[in-house]
């Protein structure tokens, strides 16, 4: 069912519609998405060159070719040009105009002009050369979301060194299974910060983390909260001096190293090269998001998590950045409104949780708060049932309401929608320009109509440049391109229908295969979670080696003042087979107080699936990662 068509005057009142008249002014005519996206995953060098063109990318030394190569992996892009990422992402903006707006719960709301942003950036710049950062090195910041963190990010990158955040609610063994993997040469940190209505001191797990990082030869204390940390510099006085400039870098060159969530083993360390995260972000923010110069966004994040480069990166378009830290839900649920309003947030990005946690408490925010600056919507981090979009489409019309799924590993967007898309309920609008994202069968066969393995089939510019510390590719390669050589493997199991839009229907490791039917798991919810007994619920199978139909387990955490008896397990299970079939009919059902998510919402179905089949729960997944670090006892108790 289209909720929303494409607008009437697209062409003529978005990016992506002034990026249509630049094309045709060059002999290149699309009719519409689905055309134009056929040329930006067929004809790679016209495609990715006039992303380049198109937002005045600047070129040190020019690019030899755009990718003389498609072979995955491995791709080269742009060989032989240069340029900065930082040189961008400050491009823009007249001086007196606000470039970063934040919030916090730790101190009073801060506010940074285009000018003071360049200004302070060439300060931190000039303090860590002192410390004698340069090209190629690591600096890594224990900070929260706030502006600090993206002057530092952006110094960083200006010198052509490589940058790496986690969030201070990370537990120091977290931090050091990260951090030390990359062997930093300088660690930003905070001492502690204020998370709703709490106090939270990190000073021991600063400690900690100092001491688990030998090769950090110096500590930089951004002031934030009540404690001192003494023989560490203070960051006002590392920006005592000023020198601007932008260290020309190759296109591979590494910009920052993400963190997988990490379910064994150490989190994977992935590379992200300048001009990859540079093109990727540009592409997105402004054909798929529809950001310009004066737009704001606000989108809630903390620096483990891909979307807070995402976010900074709205400055590659002129927009200005609403930074949020602390409880996203504190004082109540519609303070991420309330800032959307006071802002003047032109895209707001929100998590599905959030929105049908909104519509479930009956708000109507565009009722309660002057939302009229408001163009889209964004969603992501896990599915958005059709309910969802149903909502969003009665509270703000007139709001495109852009839903979509990527992740670290390629630091953006797959699948997602732009203004040039109509919104389908409960639905995906499609693949974004520039990804051949495929649904492939187990033999390596293109599927539509029908659950697969959401594959990328030709390169991308934002795929890692590696591994860090995998100097052969072989980890690279494992964990990619195993299962379908010279194919990415995504990991997410999707369903794509012939009209191009899709469904993301959960992880492909926690696809649930019963009796040789495969279901994913995001149905379950969709169902599970619209009965007004279930706040949240988790499904895992349990395969019987014998090639048996398995144990299905589904765990509900219920809302207040319900308990899970006969009559509520006979609901579900009816709810289930009326709504999917019979063979989603779970056969045990349980109430535990919280389902296990990361700090980014996904549920983690696979380490629940481990930890009832025996693993140690160490091995499954650190608990720092996790949203409710409680929220893993009852399923070992489960296994008990």
């Amino acid at each position: 069912m289209i909720l929303r068509p494409v607008a009437p005057d697209v062409r003529e009142t978005t990016e992506i519609g002034r990026y249509l008249k630049w094309l045709e002014a060059r002999g290149h005519f699309f009719d519409d998405y689905a055309a134009l996206h056929r040329w930006s995953v067929t004809d790679l060098d016209g495609f990715w060159s006039s992303i380049a063109d198109f937002f005045g990318v600047r070129r040190h030394t020019p690019a030899t070719a755009v990718v003389p190569d498609r072979t995955m992996p491995g791709t080269e892009w742009f060989p032989g040009a240069t340029l900065n990422y930082a040189e961008h992402a400050l491009g823009h903006g007249p001086d007196d105009e606000p470039a970063v707006i934040a919030y916090s719960q730790t101190r009073e709301r801060t506010e940074l002009t285009w000018g003071t942003l360049r200004d302070q950036v060439a300060r931190a710049r000039a303090g860590l050369a002192r410390l004698g950062v340069g090209r190629g090195d690591r600096v890594v910041a224990y900070l929260p979301n706030i502006p600090e963190a993206v002057v530092a990010y952006l110094a960083v990158a200006s010198l052509g060194a490589i940058w790496a955040s986690c969030a201070p609610e990370f537990g120091a063994r977290s931090v050091v299974d990260r951090f030390g993997q990359i062997e930093p040469r300088v660690l930003l940190t905070v001492s502690g910060y204020r998370y709703g209505a709490k106090d939270v001191d990190r000073r021991a797990e600063v400690a900690e983390i100092r001491a688990g990082l030998p090769t950090a030869e110096h500590v930089v204390h951004v002031s934030y909260g009540d404690h001192d940390l003494p023989g560490t510099l203070a960051w006002n006085d590392l920006l005592t001096e000023s020198a601007p400039g932008f260290e020309p870098v190759g296109f591979a060159h590494p910009l920052c190293v993400l963190f997988s969530s990490g379910t064994t083993g150490k989190p994977k360390a992935i590379v992200h090269g300048h001009g990859g995260i540079l093109l990727e972000h540009l592409k997105n923010h402004g054909l798929s998001w529809d950001l310009r110069q004066g737009d704001r966004i606000l989108w809630f994040s903390t620096t483990a998590w891909m979307m807070w480069n995402a976010l900074v990166s709205g400055l590659l378009t002129g927009a200005s950045i609403v930074l949020v830290d602390g409880n996203p839900l504190h004082p109540d649920l519609a303070w991420q409104w309330r800032l959307a309003a006071e802002t003047r947030a032109t895209l707001m990005g929100a998590s599905p949780g959030f929105l049908m946690a909104c519509r479930k408490a009956g708000l109507d925010p565009a009722a309660d708060h002057d939302l009229s600056a408001l163009r889209q919507l964004g969603a992501a981090g896990s599915p958005l049932p059709a309910e969802g979009f149903h909502w969003v489409h009665e509270k703000f019309p007139g709001v495109l309401l852009n839903v979509g799924s990527g992740g670290t590993d390629v630091c953006s967007g797959i699948v997602q929608g732009s203004p040039l898309q109509p919104v389908v309920a409960g639905e995906i609008s499609g693949p974004c320009l520039g990804v051949d994202a495929q649904a492939f069968d187990e033999h390596g066969a293109r599927v539509v109509g029908e659950l697969g393995e959401l594959v990328i089939t030709a390169p991308m510019p934002s795929m890692p440049v590696g591994f860090w510390g995998d100097d052969s590719g072989s980890r690279y390669r494992e964990t990619y391109f195993s299962t379908y050589p010279g194919i990415w493997r995504h990991g997410d199991w999707i369903r794509f229908s012939p009209e191009g839009s899709c469904v993301i229907a959960g992880r492909s490791d926690a696809t649930l295969n019963r009796g040789g039917v495969r279901l994913g798991t995001a149905e379950f919810y969709a169902v599970v979670e619209e009965l007004p007994e279930i706040e949240d619920s988790l499904v895992v199978h349990l395969e019987d080696p014998a090639g048996g139909n398995g144990d299905l387990r589904l765990f509900v955490a219920l809302g207040h003042g319900f308990s899970l008896d006969d009559d509520l397990r006979g609901k579900i299970a009816s709810a289930l087979r009326s709504a999917l079939s019979p063979r989603h009919v779970p056969d045990a059902i349980t109430a535990v107080p919280a389902i296990p998510r990361n700090r980014t919402g996904k549920k983690l179905e696979l380490p629940v699936k481990k930890l009832l089949r025996g693993a140690p729960a160490g091995d499954v997944v650190g608990r720092d990662v996790l949203a409710d670090p409680a929220s893993l006892d009852a399923f070992l108790g489960e296994r008990a």
